[in-house]
């Protein structure tokens, strides 16, 4: 079965949790998943029930700490640099039918590395292989060699009446 390119992007809640959804619905049908986190360094829900839902589905982080509302450091670049060069084998590996690569918009976004490199090694990949990008800020250059793009948008959230983020519903 050919595998496509999969982009979840916008500013709308849930692009992690759809890719999830995916990947546990690939693990249902035998495949089996890698689920690559950048710019993410703690533990969230996702994390804990991943890892102890299959062997079938492998998840790593490629983040330190959540930089979001600063500059990142030399140490998120470098964390994300090695996360992408150990990524990039394993995609070239053929040993994953799925491989998610969760907020790799955002280590784009924020220059973390390039989505030149990310591209290339996008038309690089195994046939077979699906491989789903999330995150805000898609560039224009992923949304043009995806095979399928979903937006999710906003419309209303609790947090701006200031909800903080909930365990277990939004981490």
């Amino acid at each position: 079965m050919k595998g496509y390119i999969q982009v979840y992007t916008g500013n709308g809640k849930g692009k992690t949790t759809a890719a999830i959804g995916l990947a546990v619905r690939a693990v249902g049908a035998g495949k089996k998943v890698f689920f690559a986190q950048f710019v993410k360094g703690m533990i969230y829900s996702e994390v804990e029930v991943i890892q102890n839902l299959s062997s079938d589905i492998t998840i790593k982080q490629y983040g330190l700490d959540c930089f979001i509302y600063n500059a990142p450091t030399k140490a998120d670049i470098d964390a994300a640099r090695n996360g992408f060069n150990e990524v990039s084998e394993i995609i070239l590996s053929g040993k994953y039918d799925v491989i998610v690569l969760d907020e790799a918009n955002i280590a784009i976004y924020y220059k973390l590395f390039g989505i030149e490199e990310l591209i290339d090694l996008l038309k690089r990949k195994p046939e077979q292989t699906e491989i789903i990008v999330t995150g805000r800020y898609a560039p224009d250059e992923l949304i043009e060699f995806a095979d399928l793009v979903s937006e999710i948008k906003e419309i209303k959230h609790y947090y701006t009446k200031g909800i903080q983020a909930r365990i277990g519903i939004e981490y």
